[in-house]
């Protein structure tokens, strides 16, 4: 029996009159009636038969009406994205890949947002040290959040906001006691962050396009150690711009511009398309994206161009 028969068959179920079935289908009396006909020759029963000017049902269309009316619901949820979705229901772990320093910064705030609504949702957190892989297109990661590149062709991106990176110290640094430009910032001795061990990047560049250079003292493998590391030498380190301000206040630190022509730092998240139509997922990214866009004591960053390919 195809869909149309099945939505057919409830609605003179529903109805109990063959005219009224007809403007509820969008389709004429006359083929109301033929289509009657076959689902009693399908059925094996009349379903509907006259008591003076009204019809009534047998007692098998009696049976029939809430089973037919609860399949019909069930292809529908079944054909429909997202339909009978709701998230206080949601049993399932989200994994993010996410650099330390927004980890920091958002996941208190995602998992209280998601908590209100889907208490038995759980996140976990991977470092990036899977970044650049096919972590995404394998199912290891559900969202990749931070600067996207070397991703997969057919992944799909959002943007979410643009920053740029500032400077960082020590609040009785003597940077600060007077201005801070290129000469006085690449005179200072410098905390690298790489995962990698790297000791040169864009800041270096952009220096040695000034004849100058900076001593890269020592290298940490995230910004969270280096922000430790900052607040208690005379080192300096780098740090996104409006972000954890008031972590940052309280850990004795201060930021400043870097007084460099330094480019704008691009902050995304990216899901394979496999995902793109869960309604669970794409529940869980909108919420991801409003903690990146919200985050507590922040800036409020402007907002997010649409999706590519969402």
């Amino acid at each position: 029996m195809d869909l149309n028969l099945l939505r057919a068959l409830d609605a003179l179920l529903q109805e109990n009159s063959v005219t009224r079935a007809a403007e509820r289908l969008g389709t004429s009396p006359a083929a109301a009636s033929r289509t009657l006909a076959r689902l009693r020759r399908a059925v094996g029963d009349p379903l509907l038969v006259r008591a003076g000017q009204q019809m009534v049902p047998t007692p098998r269309a009696l049976e029939l009406r809430e089973e037919v009316s609860a399949l019909l619901r069930g292809c529908d949820n079944v054909l429909r994205p997202g339909a009978g979705f709701e998230a206080v229901h949601l049993q399932r772990t989200f994994t993010v890949q996410a650099a330390d320093l927004l980890l920091v910064g958002l996941a208190g705030a995602l998992t209280d947002r998601i908590h209100t609504e889907a208490p038995q949702v759980d996140v976990v957190f991977l470092p990036e040290a899977v970044e650049g892989g096919p972590a995404l297109r394998q199912g290891l990661v559900d969202v990749e959040l931070g600067v996207l590149g070397h991703l997969d062709p057919e992944i799909r991106t959002q943007q979410l906001t643009r920053t740029r990176m500032v400077g960082i110290a020590r609040s009785g640094h003597p940077l600060f006691d007077g201005r801070i430009d290129a000469r006085r910032f690449a005179a200072a001795a410098h905390i690298g962050i790489s995962r990698h061990g790297k000791r040169l990047g864009p800041i270096d560049e952009a220096l040695a396009e000034r004849g100058l250079r900076r001593r890269v003292a020592v290298v940490v493998p995230s910004h969270t150690s280096a922000m430790m590391l900052a607040r208690s030498t005379d080192l300096v380190a780098l740090t996104l711009a409006d972000w954890l301000p008031d972590t940052t206040s309280a850990l004795g630190l201060r930021t400043f511009p870097i007084p460099l022509d330094t480019a704008h730092i691009d902050i995304g998240m990216a899901w394979h398309p496999r995902n793109s139509a869960d309604p669970a997922h794409r529940w869980f990214r909108d919420h991801l994206a409003a903690a990146v866009l919200n985050p507590p004591g922040s800036t409020k960053p402007s907002p997010s161009p649409p999706p590519r390919g969402a």
